[in-house]
């Protein structure tokens, strides 16, 4: 009985750790997903001048926040649209136009659909990183 409980014990210690990461990487995928789609949402809307609008996208490091206009200080805060990262994923950096910070914000051109700013956004666990980049012609894409 003890040989059996020795044995569970170690294929525990060894099986346990390995879950931990695959739940990490899959919260990093679900993160790297609202962000893409939260870009996608923001170009779609204003390719479709939903309420002859522009829609931007404001990073914090925990969240993502979809607006309407083209600066996120002046918005209306009624009609945004948060979308929260969940941990232990967080927006570690975001690097648009050359500027690197934590807090970012772009909004997509209403006759192009292609961005204010275009650059990078790095989605950080504490083992994995994955980079979002934001291309001239409004497209994103992960690297």
């Amino acid at each position: 009985m003890l040989v059996v409980l020795a044995v569970l014990g170690v294929m525990v210690s060894i099986v346990l750790p390995q879950f931990s990461k695959m739940r990490e990487n899959q919260v990093l995928k679900s993160g790297v997903q609202d962000i893409l789609s939260s870009l996608d949402k923001a170009r779609s809307q204003t390719l479709a001048s939903l309420n002859s609008s522009e829609y931007g996208v404001y990073f914090e490091a925990d969240k993502i926040i979809i607006f309407k206009g083209i600066d996120f200080s002046t918005r209306d805060t009624a009609k945004d649209e948060t979308i929260n990262i969940i941990t232990p994923a967080t927006i570690s950096s975001v690097t648009l136009n050359l500027v690197s910070d934590v807090d970012g914000e772009m909004y997509f051109n209403r006759l192009s659909g292609s961005p204010s700013k275009t650059g990078t956004i790095t989605v950080s666990t504490t083992n994995y990183s994955k980079y979002i980049t934001i291309y001239a012609t409004g497209v994103a894409s992960v690297d």
